[in-house]
């Protein structure tokens, strides 16, 4: 150590919890204690960037064995927390991106909704008169891509949107059918998921899907006054009534998989503890997951900068609920907080935000291939088709663009692992741009995962069988993991 180590502080970021000390490992989102000895080293690198052989005797002499300081020096060392000569490891070598392992497809079954909730996203939306439908032909192709190129897959995931997805159950049953015969001749499973406002159930449905395991989510905003703020019927009537209405009966009846609950945040509604408290424990959805809208044409609806950190200064509130729970052995259904806990508990490193365009894709009525279900109906190129297939290609060079880090604040951003630049519609929304990262969410994402970092550091100490209860077996949920932990609305 004659000419001295350089720390890399891009690689390492400490969080204290209670009396602990948290080294969150950058490159590989790994969570380690930090004991005396490797807080001080980490300490005295943090205080002067370089440190030589006289700074570590002059800081440890007669105080640390020399042994110790080694030892850690090169643990530090394997970790690229500090470096010698020449340039630091990068996380990710340039991604090259030739296949494309579908787990997921997205069949956007019907453009028309019979409600007009006043922020929603979708381009193509339209009444239920000139509702586009998909036709069982594209159905049927967009299952075989699937197939074709999920072959590597055991599982493989159809999800139904809109629109309003149940104003087409004619084509969701037939591509059910279709999906579960052409699986079994693969030998692979297979699961159904739909998003739905909740107003066409009826018990024939509900038990059509409970014969064939959907995964469930119902959009829905909280109590009456906060839920007919927006979601409204085409003719301006608040839905609150009808849709808990219908909550209820399907809560009463299904019993496959657990129901979750999404709510889209807007201007003025920022108190998520009693959203929550609603739909979890008066209504009795088993997850509630929470997206604030900062984005679209529409600029009445977004939250405001102050609106959107009181958002998540509740949903940190809502978060120590969720510890307490977990302390005690309980799920308290918080979504966001719960894919952030399996992020951790799973180690997840990410280069793209998301499963869209490699593991997911959305099909639009007329057999479009779209990243995902929120750009049918933009003006964003779509990557193909249901008859000649994925334009690999050109989907590669977007995916191979958005993946490299150099010359964006991503590249020594401490989450940049866990974030990846965030989600492509939010980047479109915001910047009408889908290569630019999500700049305007920065440092509200930092300190969620710090304070993440925290729930999950106190849960892995006091009750670390809560992971393997709840954390582990989270995949039997609705909640697709290639859906960005943000993108939780409707």
């Amino acid at each position: 150590m004659t000419t001295g180590l350089q720390y890399i502080a891009h690689n390492a970021h400490d969080v204290t919890v209670g009396d602990k000390r948290i080294l969150f490992h950058i490159p590989t989102t790994s969570l380690f204690d930090l004991d005396g000895v490797s807080g001080q080293v980490l300490d005295l690198f943090k205080e002067k960037g370089t440190v030589s052989q006289a700074d570590v005797e002059a800081r440890f002499r007669d105080k640390i064995s020399p042994d110790l300081i080694k030892e850690v020096i090169e643990d530090f060392l394997e970790m690229d927390i500090i470096k010698g000569d020449g340039p630091a490891r990068a996380d990710y070598n340039k991604i090259k991106i030739e296949n494309y392992p579908l787990s997921t497809i997205i069949l956007n079954v019907n453009t028309g909704c019979n409600l007009g909730c006043t922020y929603c996203y979708k381009e193509d939306l339209t009444t239920p008169a000139k509702g586009e439908l998909m036709g069982f032909d594209v159905a049927k192709k967009s299952i075989d891509l699937l197939l074709k190129e999920g072959k590597s897959r055991d599982r493989v995931n159809v999800v139904f949107f809109g629109g309003e997805p149940l104003s087409n159950m004619p084509l969701i049953k037939s591509a059910v059918a279709y999906a579960e015969k052409r699986c079994a001749e693969e030998g692979k499973k297979v699961d159904f998921s739909v998003t739905t406002n909740a107003t066409l159930l009826t018990e024939d449905i509900i038990d059509f899907m409970n014969d064939h395991r959907f995964g469930i989510a119902i959009s829905m905003d909280g109590p009456k006054a906060v839920h007919d703020k927006n979601r409204k019927t085409i003719g301006g009537k608040g839905t609150y009534d009808v849709v808990s209405k219908k909550a209820r009966m399907l809560l009463e009846r299904y019993t496959a998989r657990p129901v979750g609950a999404r709510v889209t945040l807007t201007a003025g509604v920022t108190n998520v503890v009693d959203i929550h408290q609603h739909l979890k424990y008066d209504l009795g959805f088993a997850e509630v997951g929470f997206a604030p809208v900062t984005s679209g044409d529409m600029t009445m609806f977004n939250l405001s900068n102050d609106e959107l950190h009181e958002v998540f200064e509740n949903m940190k509130k809502l978060g120590e609920h969720y510890l307490s729970e977990a302390l005690e052995g309980r799920n308290n259904g918080f979504s966001n907080m719960h894919q952030m806990m399996t992020d951790l508990y799973e180690g997840t490193k990410k280069a793209l935000p998301c499963g869209a365009g490699i593991g997911l894709l959305a099909v639009d009525h007329e057999g479009e291939l779209n990243l995902c279900h929120r750009f049918t109906g933009s003006d964003i190129e779509t990557y193909g088709n249901v008859d000649t297939g994925i334009k690999k290609k050109e989907l590669g060079a977007f995916l191979e663009g958005r993946a490299d880090r150099d010359g964006t604040w991503c590249d020594t951003c401490r989450i940049r692992n866990l974030c990846s630049g965030g989600c492509y519609h939010e980047s479109y929304a915001t910047y009408d741009d889908i290569t630019k990262p999500t700049y305007h969410y920065c440092d509200l994402m930092r300190d969620w995962i710090d304070f993440g970092i925290g729930v999950y550091t106190k849960i892995l100490h006091k009750n670390p069988s809560y992971f393997e209860q709840h954390v582990s077996p989270r995949t039997l949920l609705n909640t697709n993991r290639t859906f960005n932990p943000l993108d939780m609305g409707k």
